[in-house]
């Protein structure tokens, strides 16, 4: 039974190795020479009638709405995330302000004072809920 195994085991061994001599003599050619020599397909024809710009991604934060509290907004809330979470949300009622505020200072370790926290929260108050939110 041994004997079995040592001849199954060089026969694999020499498998192997005459599959890597093959493969290493018939490789690719990665010879400076071959580059550029492999057929590309040809680029696809542009019609006069389409449109193939676009403009580049807008990068500015969104404005956001005059009044007492923006600048803390922009101050503390932007040290973490752009100005652009705060519009871009559905408008939320004013608890939903209240704990998201708080889960930031706790949750995140935003290090925003309770007094501008208030200030940031009251603004959101006025703003940014179902009821203040501007069209």
């Amino acid at each position: 039974m041994n004997r079995k195994l040592r001849i199954v085991v060089l026969l694999s061994c020499g498998v192997v190795m005459a599959a890597g001599l093959a493969v290493a003599a018939g490789g690719g050619d990665y010879q400076p020479a071959a580059l550029g020599q492999l057929p590309q397909a040809a680029p696809a024809e542009l019609t006069p009638d389409g449109n193939y710009g676009g403009g580049a991604y807008p990068l500015y934060p969104p404005e956001l709405a005059a009044g007492e509290g923006k600048v803390e907004v922009e101050g503390y809330c932007s040290v973490c995330h752009s100005t652009r979470y705060i519009t871009m949300q559905p408008p939320l009622p004013a608890g939903a302000w209240d704990a998201t505020v708080h889960k930031m200072q706790k949750a995140y370790g935003a290090t925003i004072p309770d007094a501008a926290a208030a200030k940031i929260i009251s603004y959101l108050h006025t703003h940014y809920t179902p009821e203040t939110r501007k069209q």
